[in-house]
């Protein structure tokens, strides 16, 4: 596990820090209500909201609103493992599936509980220099519990050249 990860996540915790961040790199994210609502270096739950600006004609959550918040909730865990790491990480989605089950018409939350296999994966690429995949699991429930969406995320890790 990087040492740092406590560190990513006092930073991303912080309200104003995290929208401040949201708004400078995801735009689309910040306007459309995507927030952490808890995270730890073994899982990140994201919610996002039911809302104008989020919803597709058919009063539902938008399909492209839902993924934002389950790559967002495989993002961080990503994120979290190579923050200031020596040498640097690059990191890259190389693919998404989703499967969705139910409409999305409340706060959708997404947790992914991956982050051990973030961190091992991230060693490794480190470790042997070859790039590394890891497809990281999101599952997106309504507030009662019942499975709306579920997304498995590729990541590809490849440390940088010192």
């Amino acid at each position: 596990m990087n040492s740092n990860t406590s560190a990513f996540v006092k930073r991303m915790t912080h309200p104003l820090k995290f929208r401040f961040f949201e708004l400078i790199n995801l735009p689309s994210a910040f306007f459309s209500g995507v927030r952490i609502k808890d995270i730890d270096d073994q899982r990140c739950t994201v919610t996002v909201p039911f809302k104008w600006f989020s919803q597709n004609p058919f009063r539902s959550t938008y399909f492209a609103c839902l993924a934002m918040a389950a790559e967002m909730s495989t993002g961080l865990l990503a994120m979290m493992h190579i923050y200031k790491l020596k040498p640097g990480v690059s990191m890259l989605v190389i693919k998404m599936e989703a499967s969705y089950f139910k409409k999305a018409v409340a706060r959708t939350s997404f947790c992914c509980e991956d982050g051990k296999l973030f961190a091992q994966t991230v060693e490794k690429a480190v470790a042997t220099g070859q790039p590394q995949t890891l497809v990281a699991r999101s599952v997106g429930t309504s507030p009662g519990g019942e499975i709306v969406a579920e997304f498995l995320i590729t990541w590809s890790f490849k440390a940088k050249k010192t």
